[in-house]
């Protein structure tokens, strides 16, 4: 939806608001197409209308017994699917067209998904359980008012897992069905065709694991009807379901008299309609031509469909084709070499034999480099497209097509996607062996599309492409019409796959080369395309694989920090790439000096940032509460997240995308972790129960209960087949992961267990507790072996060593303790944290050890020395969970400020003492004259910063708490600030000197503020009380204003002084007046929750305009600057254009914005 000039945000919101409620409050077939669909997927879809089905009286045998299977007639009615598997060319998709062509007219087909690679929509698993869900809704009547409940419930069901998607669109809708339904039938019918040409075979597995699930249905029945190759990873899957619940038919197993008598009719029907077409007669082409086609079709239809084509093809010289392909086929030889020798003689009869000699050459070199790049192509592209992205004419690339319609499906329609007939085709073409003359070298193909693409992109891309001019215009707000209008679909490609086809060019990447010089000038025009595309995940794929090879490694490396650090801002709005990307990168950034010039230029003063990339790599949100805990995959790939908002997350750990929330828990989910092979996962929670999962596919495997209290912790064992847990209960537990039979309960503490661990070995159990102990156990018998003391506060985290003869603690008296296995000797005790320790764990090769605190920092330490190597600061709230990746290369981290964040160990970053505060900065605010600014700061410090350059100026100290308002008279010459200590103290801004202390508040300062003459200073308390004071003498001027039932959490003064307005944590607002203290008016109430500031504007009426919402900067109701994590601030403060934000990290940071429109231009 594009943004209308001037109308604002609120206005673009709300028209988007409605845009996407329409149809989910629309008819049920409008809230059906709210589901992602792959429109190529069913059998009969319109770019499929010439794939053929079976001809009369064949495969004769083979259908009955899928229609007897399908009908339910072989007796064996739990065999919820039949898998047909055969070799390439065998015919499988043209019985799956038959069998779908049939059920379809019976009203029994549920769904069909035919996948083909390289086919977008067709080629991947993204839009297969959406797809089938609007076709069984389609199909089913009564099935879509429970599909379309499903969507209403959970609009973002498309972005969830295979898992929630089969569930929630497919089996439940299908659950909740009444057995006295009205309805044709109590079964349907799903096909899925070529499973194997699905491109992630990780997905592959999970299907099969779903669509077993099949089986669980009783009312209306599933049955699936599944073809494919017999490739490793579909066989294995079907293995993986029990025997009695699937049905197998091989295909190529069928005895050759069989085939071949199909096969006859199918030549014998094709022929004969060219016969009739060219009155060639009646007998034509006679007994013995068919009986020598048969022979050496060698049982493979995509022969036989291929020589009736190419015969086609020849029109007034179908007899003289057919003549050539009994030629060349008279040898005897492998069903393989009279494929080749089909496509051979299509290829031969390609190029008119009345060219010259040379012009021959120049056709087949042509002919080579089109069909070669079709066949190594990522995705299927339009004839026209094509022609951009290998930089030949699109006349040349028509007339090359046509010649090639035999092996070629090339459509009339212009925009329609060229595909093989059949992908041996493919293999023919890279095996030069097979081909000879014809052969297309694979890497030679790569580079050459390549190379195209990086000169189509350097052509085409620009900065701001779409013309949307406001920086933080949504790409959600770009419509699919724009989007193809502005990227034509050979942009796009080129954007997505130029690096992959880099890569399987096999070339290196040096300085100089044209990739780098493409780089250099378009980087951020080439991002901004992949951000309004929605593929920033698959950017920073090719950016990581550009890396491993690039000879440039500054760059890519800069550049993979770049995206790393700024992909939520150009997910979502992509032109932020050239202000706040550009702004928030350190200084010495090569990205940023690289391109600093793109930075608009109403962005008149920048922030101080950073001067170099730290060790955070980037930072990942998505829970909405407090994250409890974080772990690696084994292989490094993923991190999972265990959240208060009782939902885990999976996350790719490359790029930082979403994979997966696993939903089932019904409180905080306190402790997650996968098995030591990566295929489940277990987690502990406050609902007293430990969950086993599959990793794969978010499928719950178990719920193991016996736990009376909060589960704090789980571990597996090494070999993965026992699970442990501790608890408030005071127990530890240990279970058998496979039947989730209790195995053991370990007592003896006298508190809570806090942390739970197994031995390398997995011959003992290390936990620990709130009673201050480190205990061992043998985890065969159950003995205790050792009792570990020392720590002061509750034991919150342990963990051994990689060999097994150390443990480490954390603990909430703020150290790390190393202990000796064998001695019960403490080795070493870590001071450096300034709070509880939350988390610990050892480095793989164990030689360092990770700590995470509440003082919000990570830390790592040398484990021989005990020496602090590395702070990692960055996270706004306690640190409650570290880990160490497989390689040790990183960290993870999850927080209570709901994030978890990825770090670099080797990044070598000196520990940076920032000017400035030294904790939160609580309140913020500019002297009447824009010049300078005041802050107050949990470190119970105020300080005054010059607004022009961020310098610090002074700091003024006395308060013996953290100081939690502060403010400038209206003549700059002093400043208020209001403390936890239950003072509100006046100072001397141009020499910090204290001038009063006011004494009255019984609880802690919320707010300050000064009268617009400067002699009055009003306060508001945690004592629910407002108070006004006489700024020169420093006494009360009114007794206590009384009325909040809660903390007064802000106070102001009307611009006339007449008024005073207070917001409470009772969710109201209170009105003043100033000479009396009476209430005004009765309590403002409309807010449902704390009111935590107040204020009026200089004319009374409005508020001011500049302030941050939701992460971003807005002016007015207008986005125009996505803040970082590092940057969102505190509190902040405005004046004019320039806007002052205070930190958690005890930093400010000043922007200054130019008057007037705010555009990317």
């Amino acid at each position: 939806m594009p943004l209308l000039y001037g109308e604002g945000e609120v206005k673009a919101f709300q028209r988007l608001r409605e845009a996407i409620d329409k149809p989910l409050k629309g008819s049920k077939k409008d809230l059906l197409r709210h589901l992602p669909y792959a429109n190529e997927a069913p059998f009969n879809a319109y770019d499929r209308q010439g794939e053929p089905a079976c001809l009369p009286n064949t495969r004769v045998d083979l259908l009955q017994e899928i229609y007897d299977w399908a009908d339910g007639k072989d007796g064996q009615d739990k065999r919820c699917i039949f898998w047909l598997s055969g070799l390439a060319g065998t015919g499988k998709s043209t019985i799956s067209r038959t069998v779908a062509r049939r059920y379809s007219e019976q009203k029994r087909l549920g769904a069909s998904f035919f996948f083909s690679r390289g086919g977008r929509d067709v080629s991947h698993a993204g839009k297969l359980f959406t797809s089938l869900a609007v076709q069984l809704g389609d199909a089913v009547p009564f099935l879509q008012a429970h599909i379309c409940d499903a969507v209403r419930e959970r609009s973002d069901i498309a972005n969830l897992s295979l898992l929630d998607q089969w569930r929630e669109l497919v089996i439940r809708p299908l659950k909740l069905v009444k057995s006295d339904t009205p309805s044709s039938s109590s079964s349907y019918l799903l096909i899925i065709d070529a499973l194997d040409e699905c491109d992630n075979e990780g997905h592959v597995r999970t299907i099969l694991q779903l669509l077993a699930e099949a089986r669980s249905l009783t009312t209306i029945r599933l049955r699936v009807f599944l073809t494919s190759r017999p490739e490793v990873p579909i066989r294995h899957g079907i293995r993986a379901i029990p025997q009695a619940e699937h049905q197998d038919f091989v295909l190529h197993d069928i005895q050759p008299a069989i085939i071949n008598h199909d096969i006859s009719l199918f030549l014998e029907h094709h022929l004969g309609i060219i016969g009739r077409e060219w009155t060639l007669g009646p007998q034509w082409p006679g007994e013995e031509a068919l009986r020598l086609l048969v022979i050496h079709a060698s049982g493979l239809f995509i022969w036989t469909a291929t020589a009736c084509r190419f015969i086609k093809d020849g029109e007034a010289f179908a007899e003289d084709r057919l003549a050539e392909i009994l030629e060349g086929t008279g040898f005897e030889g492998t069903p393989e070499q009279h494929l080749d020798q089909i496509y051979i003689t299509v290829l031969q009869s390609s190029i008119p034999t009345t060219f010259r000699p040379s012009e021959k050459v120049r056709i087949r070199t042509m002919q080579r480099r089109i069909l070669g790049s079709i066949i190594i192509l990522f995705s299927p592209l339009p004839a026209t497209s094509l022609a951009k992205v290998i930089s030949i004419s699109g006349i040349q690339v028509t007339q090359t097509l046509e010649r090639l319609q035999a092996i070629l499906d090339v459509p009339k329609d212009v925009a329609g996607l060229l595909r093989l007939h059949h992908p041996s085709f493919r293999d023919f073409l890279l095996n030069k062996d097979r081909c000879g003359e014809y052969w297309v070298d694979e890497k030679e193909a790569h580079q050459l599309v390549a190379t195209s693409c990086i000169q189509l992109m350097s052509q085409t891309l620009k900065k701001d492409i779409c013309d949307m001019y406001a920086p933080g215009t949504q790409a959600s707000q770009v419509d699919y019409s724009r989007l193809q209008e502005c990227l034509p679909a050979e942009v796009q490609y080129a954007c997505l796959y130029w690096v992959q086809h880099l890569q399987r060019s096999g070339s290196q990447v040096y300085d100089g080369e044209e990739a780098h010089r493409f780089l250099q000038a378009h980087l951020l025009h080439w991002l901004e395309a992949l951000g309004w595309m929605g593929k920033i995940s698959e950017g920073i794929q090719a950016i990581l694989a550009l890396e491993t090879r690039s000879q440039w490694h500054s760059f890519i490396y800069d550049t993979k920090r770049f995206v790393l650090y700024n992909r939520l801002a150009i997910e979502q709005a992509p032109l932020q790439l050239y202000c706040s990307a550009l702004v928030f990168a350190p200084g010495n950034s090569i990205i940023r000096n690289e391109f600093e010039r793109c930075i608009p230029d109403w962005i008149q003063l920048k922030p101080k940032v950073q001067a170099h990339w730290n060790a955070a790599l980037q930072t990942l949100e998505g829970h909405t509460d407090p994250v409890t805990s974080i772990a690696f995959s084994p292989d490094g790939k993923q991190v999972v997240s265990g959240s208060g908002d009782e939902t885990m997350r999976l996350w790719d750990a490359a790029t930082g995308a979403a994979l997966q929330t696993l939903e089932g828990h019904t409180n905080w989910v306190r402790s997650v972790t996968f098995s030591p092979d990566g295929s489940q996962l277990v987690s502990g929670s406050d609902d007293k129960t430990v969950r086993l999962w599959d990793a794969t596919t978010g499928a719950a495997l178990q719920t193991l209960k016996g736990h009376t209290g909060w589960v704090r912790s789980v571990a597996f064992s090494p070999d993965g087949k026992q699970v442990v847990s501790g608890s408030n209960d005071r127990t530890v537990r240990l279970w058998d992961a496979a039947t989730g039979a209790a195995l053991q309960t370990l007592r003896g503490y006298t508190d809570s267990v806090t942390s739970v661990a197994f031995s390398p070995d997995g011959k003992q159990v290390v936990s620990g507790s709130n009673d201050e102990t480190v205990r061992l156990w043998d985890a065969t018998t159950g003995a205790a072996l050792q009792t570990f003391k020392g720590h002061t506060d509750s034991v919150t985290s342990v963990a051994f060593s990689p060999n097994g003869k150390q443990v480490v603690s954390g603990s909430n008296d703020e150290t790390v303790r190393l202990w000796d296995t064998t001695t019960e000797t403490a080795l070493q005790t870590l001071e450096g944290h300034t709070d509880w320790v939350k988390s610990v764990a050892f480095s793989p090769d164990g030689k360092q050890v990770v700590s995470g605190s509440n003082d919000r920092t990570v830390r790592l330490w040398d484990a021989a020395t005990g020496a602090a190597l590395q702070i990692l600061e960055g996270h706004t709230d306690s640190v409650t969970s570290v880990a160490f990746s497989p390689d040790g290369k990183q960290v993870v981290s999850g927080s209570d400020d709901k994030t978890v964040r990825l770090w670099d160990t080797t990044t070598e970053t000196a520990l940076q003492m920032l000017e400035g505060h030294t904790d939160w900065v609580t309140s913020v605010a500019f002297s009447p004259d824009g010049k300078r600014i005041v802050s107050g700061s949990y470190d119970r410090t105020v300080r005054l910063w010059d607004a022009a350059t961020g310098a610090a100026l002074q700091t003024l100290e006395g308060h013996t708490d953290s100081v939690t308002s502060v403010a400038f008279s209206p003549d700059g010459k002093q400043v208020v600030s209001g403390s936890d200590d239950k003072m509100v103290r006046l100072w001397d801004a141009a020499t910090g000197a204290a001038l009063q202390t006011l004494e009255g508040h019984t609880n802690w300062v919320t707010s300050v503020a000064f009268l617009l003459d400067g002699k009055q200073v009003v306060s508001g308390s945690g004592d629910k009380t407002v108070r006004l004071w006489d700024a020169a003498t420093g006494q009360p001027l009114l007794p206590a204003l009384k009325g909040h039932t809660g903390p007064v959490a802000s106070v102001a003064f009307s611009p006339d002084g007449k008024q005073i307005v207070s917001g409470s944590w009772d969710s109201t607002v209170r009105r003043w007046d100033t000479a009396t203290g009476q209430p005004l008016l009765p309590a403002l109430e409309g807010h449902t929750n704390r009111v935590n500031s107040v204020a009026f504007s200089p004319d009374g009426k409005q508020f001011p305009t500049l302030h941050v919402s939701d992460y971003w900067l807005v002016e007015g109701s207008t986005k125009l600057l996505w803040l970082p994590t590092n940057y969102r601030p505190t509190c902040e403060a405005a004046w004019g254009g320039i806007v002052a934000l205070g930190r958690s990290s005890g930093g400010l940071s000043v922007l200054e914005l130019q008057q007037g429109p705010k555009l990317v231009a």
